[in-house]
């Protein structure tokens, strides 16, 4: 038998693909519970297609994404650009291991590098999530040979081994422990919580890790100063300070990293030690970073100590490059801030009309969670959802919004058009009928 036409399979496959999931979206349904780990429990729609801020399920339905994929897609779906770099990647060099290097990776750190106002000598290590970019965080503390690991309260820094146990939902650690030894935990925001506990023996101390903003722990920023009091604190002691931005980075916030506000963020000039970026890195291509600011932190990583098949791969880092462009040729830093300036606006005159349920909204740039004055999270999600908008449930009274930077004002507008009544929705049902 002849081998096939490189293009007819190409095409055969191509049709595969776009035709599939074939049927309704129970028929997918069906399929997924026999077929799929139902470690996420039974997923909410089945989305077959997506076009900026929009996207559509299987049986045709058109949602407003305020989601974007948990922070990730900041370009939206779809998009032009990002389409034109991985698949112009693709057909010229897909992958190669990280005994060579590639012009790409190397344009990407340095870009990272820069954006993060890096000092000569820091380096980037590409990983393909951000539990693995903190993963990598986590050896670097190691590596400088003190035993104590400081994370805070409500921190989610990932599930894998070591980034779960930084991670402080018991419900997430127990069934997995013992987990890695020496991580000890302060509440966050409570900067002489945070120095007490670095003082008990602060030359054992390798790290402190925090979140400019708690995305897990409910879209809750970290107080005014209190990163550049942690900063103080851990240079005090030569600890590394390590700020997990693969939730904040990459625009989020109305700034290239969260820790660049002004109030929330750190002093111009000081920085972190380390930086872990993903999410909206790859704007839905799986990508992952963690960055050592400074020879010294940069050097505690020698060859053969850490490494990864996937990391930096050339399809992962032209599209990391990609969106970088893209967020500077749109703006689509001052489209965040935008987004959160807005949405702040609307749900100040909903509060003030007496709306039920809302008492406000958190959050920094185009992460933002509205908040709730009852445990209805999940009613107001499953309210939205069935009237055409995604957003999440982070906490009990918390629903988060993280949507694409591209979010038009009109979608904006149609969703806080919406809000009086998903919100009597939820209070007075509990949820859609």
């Amino acid at each position: 038998m002849s081998a096939p036409d490189p293009q007819s399979l190409a095409t055969e496959i191509g049709a595969e693909l776009v035709s599939a999931p074939a049927g309704s979206s129970a028929d997918v349904l069906a399929r997924h519970a026999a077929a799929v780990m139902g470690t996420y429990g039974t997923p909410q729609r089945v989305l077959v297609r997506g076009e900026g801020a929009l996207v559509w399920d299987a049986d045709g339905r058109r949602y407003v994404d305020l989601l974007g994929g948990i922070a990730t897609a900041v370009l939206g779906h779809a998009h032009p650009l990002l389409t034109a770099a991985v698949t112009t990647q693709l057909a010229t060099l897909g992958h190669v291991s990280n005994f060579f290097a590639t012009p790409v990776q190397v344009a990407l750190a340095e870009r990272l590098l820069g954006v993060l106002r890096a000092p000569a000598g820091s380096g980037v290590f590409f990983a393909n999530s951000g539990a693995e970019a903190n993963e990598a965080a986590f050896k670097i503390a190691r590596r400088t040979g003190r035993p104590r690991v400081i994370s805070a309260l409500g921190a989610f820094h990932g599930r894998t081994m070591g980034a779960l146990s930084l991670t402080a939902n018991p419900a997430y650690r127990e069934p997995f422990e013992p987990l890695v030894p020496g991580v000890e935990r302060v509440p966050y925001g409570d900067v002489d919580a945070l120095a007490a506990l670095v003082a008990q023996d602060p030359a054992q101390v390798a790290a402190v890790f925090l979140e400019p903003v708690q995305g897990e722990g409910g879209v809750l920023p970290a107080p005014d100063g209190y990163l550049a009091a942690a900063r103080e604190i851990t240079g005090a002691a030569g600890a590394l300070l390590v700020l997990d931005e693969v939730q904040t980075g990459i625009a989020r916030t109305g700034a290239w990293y969260a820790h660049q506000l002004p109030g929330l963020g750190l002093p111009d000039g000081v920085l972190p030690d380390v930086v872990t970026t993903a999410k909206g890195l790859g704007g839905g291509i799986p990508i992952g970073a963690a960055v050592a600011l400074g020879e010294h932190v940069a050097s505690l990583l020698g060859p053969g100590q850490h490494g990864t098949t996937y990391g930096g791969n050339p399809v992962s880092a032209a599209a990391g490059l990609a969106v970088l462009h893209a967020v500077e040729r749109d703006g689509l830093v001052e489209a965040a801030a935008t987004i959160g300036t807005t949405l702040n606006a609307a749900v100040e005159a909903l509060v003030a009309g007496g709306a039920p349920l809302l008492r406000g909204v958190r959050g920094a740039g185009a992460l933002q969670a509205l908040l709730l004055d009852a445990p209805l999270s999940k009613a107001f999600a499953a309210a939205a959802l069935d009237a055409g908008f995604i957003v999440n449930a982070v906490a009990p009274d918390a629903v988060r919004l993280a949507p694409p930077l591209v979010l038009t004002p009109g979608q904006l507008a149609e969703f806080t058009t919406a809000l009086p009544d998903l919100l009597e929705r939820a209070a007075t049902t509990g949820g859609p009928s």
